[in-house]
């Protein structure tokens, strides 16, 4: 019932000013609702287009942290990466870092451990910090003289530590394991200290997490069969080529031939590189061409053809050209080591050049020429890794079309001989580790050890590092027992030197403990 005082046009009027604030109030609130929506949507498109790399103006800085482009396709985002030893503690040996699998921690001015480990570089992709491998990875190492003694942190020597094989298992376990979903990953990333706005966990709960749970199942799915089928690697050990051919070309494990299927390796030293220009190099000497070498090995490292950086590999490259290793710390009876030299030069220099008081003369008849391997007799599983299918592969797919398309691959029939520089740092030794100490290899093959432990960085007085004796069959907890009688693993081959008296050995080994 209306006041006796409004007419029947105020009437209308009042209903209609009604309806025109209703619409006006309606129409405010959807302007309001699409503003906070652009406003979200802005907030999330700079997020997600925001890509950086830090840049290490000090070249072992970049060395060891600095990005060659494998974070893209193969990276962890960093705030998984900072969590996972707090949800996975029996997985990681109940520590907060990496270093359970090896992975080498420096230490700030106020002896704070760094962030992230030696050979693990960060940037930032589609707005997601991301952390994965650079050269540093496989190419660290420390040595110490005695186990209780400080840990010398050597660049360019091969990474003796990392047990890789063994990580990469660990990180495919977590693709399936449900403590890696939301609710029990945000909370524990935000006691790491990392804070996720309402924003920011939509995006990872639409995004990112899916995103690198799916990558991970992928690559899991692809490797994970041939793993099975391999003996562990063990410290200082990865299949050069076979997840190559898994990943970047799509094979499947069932079509790969059964000789080809191992082809673990130690991880080589990368001293001094520019004088090896030229050199058949890798261990069968497949390339004689530093820049693909290079190439090739930041492929294995997880650098696609699109997200190479080779600003950032030239650079590494550079520095490795020059760089040298560090003197040895062994001090051998000079008499003798002047009685090894005469005895080296005869009989190995050709193949291998020879050092020189503390420079390494890079000359030889043979230096740097593949060995056939009926001559060498060596195991030869790394070898047949490496196939002419393979190779046609790397010559017409990878960077096709660019300057980098690689043209210098060839299949071998043998393993090179290569320079020794920094050879007391190099231990084990033969191409597949499976010789502990010098010493070792200067005994017929038969006497050589038949299971040893690896992963000592405590350097051994007959060349290499400490590497006692093991049984296989019941290897000593939280140690890995390199077992020679396994494919992959033999001692065999590499007969020279065996048949000096033991006199002429121990002189031989004085000079070779020098180089």
């Amino acid at each position: 019932m209306r006041p006796e005082y409004v007419t029947a046009v105020e009437a209308w009027q009042l209903r209609r000013n009604w309806k025109v604030n209703l619409f006006a109030a309606v129409t405010l609130v959807v302007l309001l609702l699409a503003v906070v929506a652009l406003v979200a949507a802005i907030s999330v498109l700079s997020r997600i287009s925001d890509n950086g790399t830090p840049y290490h103006a000090d070249i072992g800085e970049h060395f060891k942290y600095g990005s060659i482009g494998a974070e893209p396709n193969s990276g962890i985002p960093y705030a998984i990466w900072k969590t996972l030893p707090a949800l996975f503690p029996a997985e990681f040996g109940g520590r907060n870092d990496y270093s359970t699998f090896g992975f080498l921690y420096e230490k700030d001015p106020d002896g704070i451990p760094r962030d992230l480990p030696i050979g693990v570089s960060r940037r930032k992709v589609r707005g997601v910090d991301v952390v994965w491998l650079n050269c540093a990875t496989c190419h660290t190492g420390t040595w110490r003289e005695t186990a209780q003694g400080p840990a010398h942190i050597v660049p360019a020597m091969p990474s003796n530590n990392l047990d890789f094989g063994r990580f990469v298992r660990v990180v495919f376990s977590l693709a399936v394991d449900p403590r890696l979903a939301p609710d029990r990953l945000f909370p524990e990333m935000e006691k790491q200290g990392i804070e996720l706005g309402l924003v920011d966990r939509l995006i990872w709960r639409i995004a990112v997490l899916p995103m690198f749970r799916e990558g991970l199942l992928q690559t899991r799915a692809a490797l994970l069969p041939l793993l099975d089928k391999q003996p562990p690697w063990g410290p200082g050990r990865v299949d050069t080529f076979n997840p190559y051919k898994l990943i970047q070309f799509g094979a499947k494990e069932s079509a790969l031939a059964a000789q080809e299927r191992i082809g673990v390796a130690d991880l080589p030293a990368v001293f001094d590189q520019r004088p090896r220009e030229g050199m058949n190099l890798h261990w069968d000497g497949n390339n004689a061409n530093l820049a693909e070498r290079n190439l090739s090995a930041a492929i294995g490292a997880g650098v696609t053809p699109e997200t190479v950086d080779h600003e950032a590999i030239e650079r590494v490259a550079d520095w490795l050209g020059g760089l040298k290793p560090p003197q040895s710390p062994h001090q051998p009876d000079r008499e003798a080591v002047a009685r090894g030299k005469i005895t080296y030069r005869a009989a190995c220099a050709s193949c291998h050049g020879h050092q020189e008081g503390q420079d390494y003369v890079f000359e030889g008849a043979k230096i740097g020429q593949v060995e056939p391997i009926a001559a060498l007799g060596t195991d030869r599983s790394r070898l047949d890794s490496y196939t002419d299918w393979f190779r046609a592969r790397q010559l017409t797919e990878l960077f096709a079309g660019t300057p980098y398309q690689f043209k210098h691959f060839k299949k071998t029939d043998g393993y090179a001989n290569l320079p020794l520089d920094g050879l007391w740092l190099r231990g084990p030794y033969l191409h597949n580790g499976s010789v502990p100490t010098l010493a070792a290899l200067l005994q017929p093959p038969e006497r050589r050890p038949k299971a040893f432990i690896r992963g000592s960085d405590v350097i051994d007085p007959s060349g290499g590092f400490v590497s006692p004796a093991c049984d296989p069959g019941h290897p000593p907890e939280d140690q890995y027992c390199f077992d020679t009688t396994l494919p992959g693993n033999s001692s065999g081959g590499h007969a020279y030197g065996v048949d000096l008296t033991e006199a002429e050995k121990d002189d031989l080994l004085a000079y070779l403990l020098t180089f």
